[in-house]
């Protein structure tokens, strides 16, 4: 073995491994190292810093104060390394084999569809994972490495993103609703005696929904299809985006509620890179895309872009 005078990032891998599974035998076993080799990793890390990470109690490693503070910086150093790789690897290839957008379920899924195909149309190969997300769930995609472009409504600390589309949600029901019948006005007391449809957000807290009110009666959904569904049907009423409901709108099987305050929402979404220096050519053009032809079709339809 050729010794060296600095820490390898196998060694902080090792030393992370080692706290995630509780200790050195269980990071031996998934590292596929022996044990003797998974405790020297740790020896020496801790032998150039001077430095103890580890305190024995029982059977079980605990990290000192200075353990804890290496663990959050070797987690650190190693995404940075994996994201220096992926990068490294789609500039040697071209343009990426895969590409992985986080999509806010506000945006109009026909105007996605319609950027994803005009980058199909560019580079058939690539491949296309579209998560679709609501509100904490756009965030996790990024905070989790799990996309590499995003549309959401807020920009998580650490990011930056650009402001894409203002959308406008309306309250809607059924044409033959009780709500339509009452033939005035309505307040949020008239809101409380009916049935509200909303979409549980995404993230693994959730702990909101989606343009909410507190009412008695509540169904949760876990997609936007099925909560413009449930509500063209007659189950209840929902604020709904009106350029994710324009044919039922058209058609009629939708109609807006009159309300005497507060009957129309906004929300603001923004386009975020996951890493811009790490973006690869594909990445960067469908950003593009979607930037492009966003901005279009709202200044057709009178939108707010940006």
């Amino acid at each position: 073995m050729i010794e060296t005078n600095y820490i390898t990032l196998e060694q902080w891998r090792t030393l992370i491994t080692v706290v995630d599974t509780g200790g050195y035998a269980q990071a031996a076993e998934v590292l596929h190292k022996s044990q003797s080799s998974v405790t020297y990793a740790v020896q020496k890390i801790e032998s150039l810093l001077g430095v103890k990470a580890f305190e024995i109690q029982g059977r079980k490693a605990i990290l000192t104060p200075t353990g804890q503070f290496l663990y959050r910086r070797a987690k650190a150093l190693l995404e940075e390394s994996r994201a220096l790789e992926r990068a490294a690897s789609r500039l040697s290839a071209g343009w990426e084999a895969e590409i992985r957008i986080a999509v806010e379920i506000l945006f109009p899924t026909w105007l996605m569809l319609g950027c994803l195909n005009q980058l199909s149309a560019e580079s058939p190969h690539t491949r296309v994972e579209m998560i679709e997300s609501v509100l904490g769930g756009t965030t996790e995609a990024l905070l989790h490495g799990q996309a590499d472009l995003a549309i959401a409504n807020q920009v998580p600390s650490g990011f930056l993103g650009t402001p894409l589309i203002r959308l406008r949600a309306v309250p809607v029901a059924s044409p033959d609703h009780p709500l339509h019948r009452l033939g005035r006005d309505l307040t949020l007391q008239d809101l409380r005696a009916h049935r509200h449809v909303v979409v549980r957000e995404s993230g693994s807290k959730r702990n909101s929904n989606v343009l909410s009110v507190d009412v008695t009666q509540r169904w949760t959904v876990s997609h936007s299809a099925t909560q413009i569904e449930a509500v063209r049907m007659g189950f209840g009423f929902a604020w709904l985006p009106e350029e994710k409901i324009r044919a039922e709108l058209a058609d009629g099987s939708l109609k807006p509620l009159s309300l005497k305050d507060g009957g129309e929402r906004f929300a603001q979404l923004y386009l975020i890179l996951a890493d811009p220096d790490a973006a690869g050519p594909g990445t960067l053009r469908l950003a593009q895309i979607i930037r492009e032809t966003t901005g279009k079709e709202c200044a057709q339809r009178g939108a707010v872009s940006g």
